[in-house]
């Protein structure tokens, strides 16, 4: 198989993760991932969606009475950053738990872009791996909690949090959904995490494009249960366009 790299926009990658995902093959490493995001949202998003109404109502009381004619534009967004917020929660959970699934997926799907014969791990290995797994989800999750909280703080401010919150979480939101996709691959060739950080930020623009089209459809009902598998394939095909010559540069 001959891939052509070719750099394309963050959308570009996600709509290419869903050819991905459908081709022979892959299927049965979609399979648990797919199961692990079916069971987990549709428990969760049943509990949000009873209490979404009454929190951005809550959210929208702070604000002082004279501002109360914004009550129209910020309740649309308030229902917005809510869903973003409890997506990227939920999304966190299955992605510990399906963690070393979509490792093997990245892997499967590298070795077919890359046309190299995919590695063929055993159960024991993939037992061995879980722990630096893991690991690695915490090392993400002590990235993003700083700047989450950072961006909760701002919402109790009256009129400029309130405004530039929503903001700035919609762009953490997008943030982080690229570098949990785009660290499977630089995972399984055991590259730092800051380095993929760095890498990430040196191509800024596709990773928020995709980043962002990967929260919004995780927000989205029924796409949500899809959206795993299909954004680890978009993101290892970004890996190949944009990164991996830079770490294997005889490949």
């Amino acid at each position: 198989m001959v891939y052509k790299i070719t750099k394309k926009s963050g959308i570009s990658y996600l709509t290419q993760g869903l050819s991905l995902v459908c081709q022979p093959g892959l299927r049965r490493f979609v399979l648990l991932p797919l199961l692990t995001n079916l069971i987990l949202f549709s428990a969760c998003f049943y509990w949000l969606f009873s209490r979404l109404s009454g929190w951005a109502d809550q959210w929208i009381g702070q604000l002082p009475s004279w501002l109360t004619w914004l009550e129209y534009l910020l309740w649309p967004l308030a229902i917005i950053v809510v869903l973003l917020f409890f997506s990227f929660i939920f999304s966190m959970v299955a992605n510990w738990i399906a963690a070393p699934f979509n490792g093997l997926l990245a892997e499967q799907v590298e070795a077919r872009l890359t046309g190299v014969t995919p590695p063929d791990t055993s159960l024991r290995q993939l037992l061995a791996d879980i722990p630096r797994i893991l690991k690695r989800e915490w090392q993400k999750l002590k990235y993003y909690l700083p700047k989450a909280i950072g961006c909760l703080i701002l919402f109790f401010i009256p009129l400029l949090g309130q405004t530039l919150a929503p903001l700035l979480w919609v762009l953490l939101s997008a943030w982080m959904a690229a570098i949990q996709y785009a660290d499977y691959s630089y995972d399984n060739h055991k590259i730092p995490f800051d380095v993929m950080r760095d890498d990430l930020k040196s191509e800024r623009l596709p990773n928020l494009g995709f980043g962002f089209a990967v929260s919004v459809c995780t927000a989205i009902p029924l796409i949500n249960f899809l959206i795993m598998p299909v954004a680890v394939c978009g993101a290892t095909a970004m890996w190949v366009d944009l990164y991996r010559s830079r770490h294997m540069p005889a490949a």
